[in-house]
């Protein structure tokens, strides 16, 4: 099951470092990964705290697959499954389905790869193990609770 670390009564990162976004380009697979993914514990966009670049996403059309690579804003970051769980979210929500896996509509498990940045967060393997692995996934999705926070992170009226 996913695991999501008790609540803290404070934010982990009370003063995140805030970017301007880039302009957006013409629409692409990679765009699918960044539009304006609200973060779990803050008002701003993923791309606004750099949890998520242009050039931490790579698309393979030949193949199908997309790798999303992203970095929390601190290494102790409880949010990071959460983070993870949107990115698929949304791309299992908003790419076409060449992408997702034949055996299921839902499934991106074998065409969508999302990892926390090596280095960045102090659990990387357990979280890339969490993001990696279906049955966890799809657990964490029948979680009233986790797919409303997921809802709300990619609400579309954030903005």
């Amino acid at each position: 099951m996913f695991q999501l670390l008790k609540m803290v009564s404070g934010l982990i990162n009370a003063n995140p470092i805030v970017y301007e976004k880039k302009e957006r380009r013409i629409r692409s697979a990679s765009d699918y990964a960044d539009e304006d993914i609200k973060d779990p514990e803050h008002p701003y966009s993923l791309e606004e705290l750099k949890v998520i670049t242009e050039d931490a996403i790579e698309v393979d059309d030949e193949h199908s697959h997309v790798r999303v690579t992203f970095t929390p804003t601190v290494e102790h970051c409880s949010m990071a499954t959460v983070i993870g769980l949107c990115l698929r979210v949304k791309l299992m929500r908003s790419l076409p389905s060449r992408y997702k896996n034949l055996m299921s509509e839902t499934c991106l498990s074998d065409k969508v790869d999302i990892r926390v940045a090596p280095g960045t967060h102090a659990t990387e393997a357990a979280v890339n193990k969490q993001l990696d692995d279906k049955e966890r996934v799809a657990a964490a999705l029948e979680n009233p609770n986790l797919v409303d926070m997921v809802d709300e992170c990619l609400a579309p009226t954030y903005g």
